[in-house]
């Protein structure tokens, strides 16, 4: 029976740091004794307990907790993007969900095509699909951020396919989080608080946890976090006129209206959302004489309050005119989207260890991941009219009855995943099998009536049309304004079952060479079987170099999201160079709409992966890996653009009998190739009476679109390509995250002080949205000093982006941009839009520097 201490497989190779990513893990693990005991762990990638990180065939990174925790970041997705060059974490504005759950992603594929595991289980996505225009539009990840940083114990990141070894969505790699186990059993403390340099943003957070011994061979550790951040804002001006009686002059707006000259013009809310999270972490285990038993449960819950476009006072169709000729909101309104996204998920196994060496495992995991949407400080403009004509009610009674907030609609994925896994090393290789038994879920759950319903049209006619009672019978905007919601006719109940085989070998025979082979057979309730598989080799040419490479196929089944998700919702779009509010359908494969244009079922994507390497020790105690990749894959998975009226006759008449102006659709659409090259290296010496440790990491990746094609024997048939998919679909894909990521950091340590320094390069993305603009490379830097007061008390502060980086300035896709002044000539306001900066990517985001501090107390 092995007793497990904080040493991570990095170790085994005595302070050997190939393949990993962050220096804060070298200065950390060299610190450990050589006298420890040393626990034979499996890495992720290996079934093979043992294996040391510079054996793998592939590449793969060890970020331990203090590396994680060292960048000064609270949140998982921004603490792996601080130190994991390969590993991007967007930002996003006014993009609905995505604001509050933003999409994560590796090597530039989509967020659907890393797999997520804790302590080696699958992980379940997050029941959002991003929809909107942002990094990973169509695709559903999984919510990192649900994790508390205070539960991990280390991350593995394995960067290579691994569909074979473990199933779907495992294109691009795998992220695996291990929790903290009993080796943790002392307690930790740790309080932070910071804010950025513009006075906003300010993160409250508190992370507590304990390990506690059962008996002499159990253990269970207990992991809290509570966060608190405000939201930011980087909004520009309202440059637009609000009110009416704005003539435009030699292109100037010119107004005598004194509501227009006293308007406010700081309007929107653009940035981070407000966000309040509390999560609990449970990771326990207990070793027999010749079995162990293990389980784990993870729960958080997490308000978020994020901001839609506002909605003026002469927006008719969203702020409906009343009887008095004014506005249902006179002042105007920024619509509120407030989620919950409630996150629980359980765990628990059982290993055998049998006579002849063998292990059999029985596993069960299961999950869910809720969020349930209200719009707030908002209304519903037809329902305006529907006081007004049907209940005959006056302007000021509509002002003080009508409703203000509604809920939108829920959304809730499940997973089931019963596992069965067997292993045994033989004298010359190594054999594991197993099966998976998986059930998916999917819920749209419907939300008021409030929030849906178009009360002033009825079958794509206004209803109060040419009534006299008032001075105006417009036709306003039906649903809640900012984010409306789903009807009971779009709720969804959906599962689908999945089963699965595999065998895995793994042989050192060869002298200096590890080769490995896995084959693997999935069947997908609905689309049928896949098989893939994966070989793999590692040779050490000498002591010092090692060449390692990996040839696999993979495959990504279509998400249980994209599968079923449907709706209709006002989606702000750039039309001829304006931004419009455009009602856009999604509609799932299998509706009427869909099949009476034709469109047909989701098939899996499916891909090739490729990857060379190398391992070297060179001259000077510098350790350097350099890994070339190429990801090829085909009928990717993509959403439509959305499209209008005048296409084809077929889809003219569904787009009217849904009411919806324009329509997207989920298709097998395009044939995508992805090369790059990782690049890491290392190295440490002694220095100022303590120890200092170097790490250059670097990250090279272009994704092409080789080919783009409309399903056969549609409506789309005849459609252009470049109608169905437009430039900016092919840009998401191609150009929004920067090609290429550079890294230097180090990190000194003495008795009692210790410091990060790390500078992050961010390379050039170019966005596409109505216009196209490149945004250039950025440096930003990161500083972290600690002191230890006490054995048991630290205190640090440190600054993210300490000089205050941000992106270049927004050119395009701009909104209320505009110059007013007064009949005058006195200015009113100038503005080139209130998004100074790109709402639709922002791989590092635009709040700039940030700066903190914090105490920590073990117990």
């Amino acid at each position: 029976m092995n007793t497990r201490i904080s040493q991570t497989l990095i170790t085994l190779v005595s302070g050997m740091t190939l393949g990993m990513i962050s220096q804060p893990i070298i200065a950390a693990e060299s610190t450990q004794t050589a006298e420890a005991e040393i626990e034979s762990i499996k890495i992720i990638g290996s079934r093979v307990s043992g294996r040391s990180v510079e054996d793998m065939p592939v590449p793969v990174d060890i970020l331990s907790a203090e590396a994680l925790t060292g960048t000064g970041q609270v949140e998982v997705g921004r603490m792996l993007q601080a130190i994991a060059p390969s590993f991007n974490f967007s930002s996003s504005a006014i993009s609905d969900g995505t604001d509050a759950l933003r999409p994560a992603t590796l090597r530039g594929l989509g967020p659907d095509q890393t797999l997520v595991l804790i302590n080696g289980k699958r992980r379940h996505q997050a029941s959002l699909i991003h929809i909107n225009t942002s990094v990973g539009r169509g695709t559903a990840g999984t919510d990192l951020n649900a994790i508390p940083a205070a539960s991990i114990k280390r991350i593995d990141v394995l960067r290579d396919g691994a569909a074979a070894q473990y199933g779907s969505d495992a294109i691009a790699g795998i992220i695996n989080i291990v929790l903290k186990d009993r080796v943790q059993n002392s307690g930790l403390f740790k309080l932070s608080y910071g804010e950025y340099a513009e006075g906003d943003g300010e993160t409250f957070n508190l992370d507590v946890s304990k390990g506690i011994e059962i008996a002499e061979d159990g253990f269970l550790t207990a992991s809290f976090n509570l966060r608190d951040r405000s939201p930011t804002n980087r909004a520009g001006l309202h440059g637009s006129c609000q009110f009416q009686g704005c003539v435009e002059q030699n292109g100037v707006l010119v107004t005598s209206n004194p509501r227009e000259i006293n308007a406010p013009r700081n309007t929107f809310r653009i940035g981070d959302a407000d966000s309040q999270q509390v999560a609990l972490v449970l990771n326990a285990g207990y070793d027999f004489k010749s079995s162990s038993l293990a389980a784990f449960l993870t729960y958080s819950s997490r308000e978020n309050e994020s901001a839609a476009f506002f909605r003026h006072n002469n927006n008719s169709g969203g702020n409906a005119k009343l009887q008095d000729g004014d506005a249902t909101i006179p002042a105007g309104f920024l619509p509120k989207i407030n989620s919950t996204i409630d996150d629980l998920s359980f765990n628990v196994g059982y290993e055998l260890f049998l006579d002849d060496g063998a292990t059999f495992e029985l596993s069960y995991t299961t999950g869910v991941n809720q969020i349930e949407y209200t719009t707030k400080d908002s209304i519903n403009a037809s329902y305006s009219n529907f006081l007004r004509y049907n209940d005959n009610l006056s302007a000021s009674e509509i002002r003080n009855r009508i409703p203000r907030q509604a809920k939108a609609y829920g959304l809730e994925l499940s997973l089931q995943t019963l596992n069965m896994d067997y292993s045994k090393d033989f004298i010359d290789f190594n054999l594991s099998a197993g099966a998976e038994l998986r059930t998916d879920g999917y819920k749209i759950l419907p939300g008021d009536e409030y929030a849906y319903r178009d009360y002033d049209t009825s079958n794509g006619t206004s209803i109060y049309q040419g009534m006299s009672n008032g001075t105006g019978s417009e036709d306003a905007s039906g649903g809640i304004q900012g984010f409306p919601g789903i009807s009971p006719l779009s709720s969804v109940n959906e599962s689908r079952n999945v089963k699965s085989i595999y065998v895995d070998v793994e042989t050192d025979i060869v002298d200096d060479v590890i080769l490995s082979g896995a084959l693997r057979y999935d069947n997908y309730e609905g689309f049928g079987g896949t098989i893939n598989y994966k070989l793999a080799a590692n040779w050490s040419i000498t002591d010092e170099v090692k060449l390692r490479s990996a040839l696999s196929s993979g495959f990504r089944a279509p998400s249980m999201q994209q599968l079923y998700f449907n709706n209709i919702s006002t989606q702000f779009v750039s039309l001829n160079g304006q931004t419009v509010a455009q009602v856009v359908g999604t509609f799932r494969n299998d509706s009427q709409l869909a099949k009476s244009v034709g469109i047909p079922s989701l098939k899996e994507e499916e891909s090739t992966n490729f990857s060379l390497g190398t391992v070297l020790k060179l001259d000077g105690g510098i350790n350097l890996t350099v890994d070339y990749y190429r990801i090829d894959i085909d009928d990717r998975i993509v959403v439509s653009n959305r499209l209008g009226q005048g296409l084809s006759n077929e889809l003219d008449a569904a787009l009217v009998s849904s009411g919806a102006s324009a329509g997207q659709f989920f298709l097998n659409g395009a044939d995508t190739e992805t090369e790059g090259v990782d690049l890491v290296a290392t190295w440490g010496t002694d220095a100022f009476s303590g120890s200092l440790d170097f790490t250059f990491a670097a990250n090279f990746t272009k994704t092409d679109v080789t080919k783009l094609f409309t399903p056969d024997n549609s409506a789309l048939t005849n459609v252009s390509v470049s109608d169905v998919f437009s430039e900016q679909d092919i840009s998401i894909i191609e150009e929004w995250q920067p090609e290429d990521r550079i890294s230097l950091s180090s990190l000194y340590k003495s008795d009692k002080f210790k410091m990060n320094l790390a500078f992050n390069r961010y390379g050039e993305y170019t966005v596409t949205d109505g216009g196209r603009q490149t945004y250039g490379a950025e440096v930003l830097t990161d500083i972290n000093l600690s002191y230890q007061v006490s054995e048991s008390t630290a205190v640090s502060i440190g600054a993210n982006n300490l000089f205050d980086v941000t992106p270049d300035k927004n050119t395009i896709g701009n909104s209320r941009t505009g110059r007013i002044e007064d009949s005058q000539g006195n200015l009113v306001v100038d503005s080139a839009g209130v998004f100074q900066y790109s709402r639709r990517s922002a791989p590092f985001g635009f709040n700039g520097a940030y700066y903190y501090a914090g105490v920590e107390y073990k117990f």
